[in-house]
């Protein structure tokens, strides 16, 4: 019979792709979604719970019907700009939901957790690449609520012998190769989608936050991992727990992308013009953000399989031309 994990958030971009992998291992991912920026159409390898991992009384109902053997957890509000004009919001949902699913958890003795945290929590870098080893300073509300739950995992792991993979992405982009699964938030944010947007339609121009950084070109630098590499890490994440128990992890290339270098390679693959605006920089903005990947490379053998900035935008370019996801069935 096949083992069920719990799936915070799972029908949003990453959780859905990860859902996806697992049901590939052949494990039943059971998601637990509020549907605020999820889609119910990403839910497509197991049941779905519409519900908020602050209802306490819902997970207590799912830990009894489902008995899931591990959760991955991804539930968590992610716009930075809205972290810092509403940060009640952020404390709320992705701090203090976390702690009561983190307290269903152990009342229940499930005692596995792959957590989705995030770069933002090391703040402005000190060094590029940067490990794991790198201060965690947060610049946004965004960032503190993410660390306010890595700090949270490491008490119940000394208290109550919760064992936790958490994993710091850098920046998800891509869509599922086969067309099953893709990138589709409202409002959208991520560069690459609104890039591909400004491709679909020649009125709408992509704008450029800021041109005199220290880089190359002026613009930001980024490291980009395609969604189902990061679906694939969470794979080996669980692996790890079965292993060798709690540890932190970076995911990305070790590569980085300029702002205008992405629109370049889309202007590649899409065959189209892209007409970018200048606008000011926003306040924050790292001028490089590239993950050191040693560590998960060495303990988790994670080797991303499309590294290449190509393939990432051509996987999104085709999701992108299917249409908008409801009509995806």
């Amino acid at each position: 019979m096949s083992e069920n994990i719990l799936v915070t958030g799972g029908a949003g971009y990453i959780g859905s792709h990860t859902c996806k992998a697992l049901s590939r291992r052949g494990l039943t991912p059971v998601v637990l979604d509020n549907l605020v920026y999820g889609h119910p159409w990403a839910v497509q390898w197991g049941p779905l719970v519409r519900g908020d991992i602050a209802d306490r009384a819902l997970l207590d109902q799912i830990f009894e019907t489902y008995r899931p053997a591990a959760v991955l957890h991804f539930a968590a509000f992610a716009y930075v700009g809205e972290s810092v004009t509403d940060p009640g919001k952020y404390w709320r949902n992705n701090a203090a939901g976390t702690l009561t699913l983190l307290e269903a958890m152990r009342d229940h003795g499930c005692r596995r957790l792959v957590f989705s945290s995030t770069c933002a929590t090391y703040g402005l870098p000190q060094q590029v690449p940067m490990s794991e080893e790198h201060p965690q300073w947060p610049v946004n509300p965004y960032g503190w609520s993410k660390l306010a739950v890595e700090r949270m995992i490491a008490d119940f792991g000394a208290a109550h012998g919760l064992e936790a993979v958490i994993l710091r992405y850098f920046n998800a982009a891509g869509a599922d190769p086969e067309g099953h699964l893709g990138e589709e938030h409202d409002p959208e944010t991520h560069l690459i989608p609104l890039v591909l947007r400004a491709a679909q339609d020649p009125a709408q121009p992509v704008t450029v936050f800021g041109g005199d950084y220290d880089t190359p070109d002026g613009t930001c630098v980024r490291d980009y991992i395609h969604v189902s590499d990061l679906a694939r890490a969470h794979l080996a994440a669980l692996d790890h727990l079965n292993r060798k128990g709690a540890a932190a992890f970076n995911l990305g290339t070790g590569r980085g992308h300029s702002v205008r270098e992405v629109i370049r390679m889309a202007e590649q693959v899409t065959g189209r013009e892209i007409r970018p605006l200048s606008g000011d920089r926003r306040a924050g903005d790292p001028p490089r953000l590239v993950a050191s990947g040693d560590l998960a490379r060495r303990e988790l053998g994670f080797e991303p399989e499309y590294p290449g900035l190509a393939e990432i935008i051509g996987h999104a370019w085709n999701w992108m031309q299917q249409g908008s996801g409801p009509s995806r069935g």
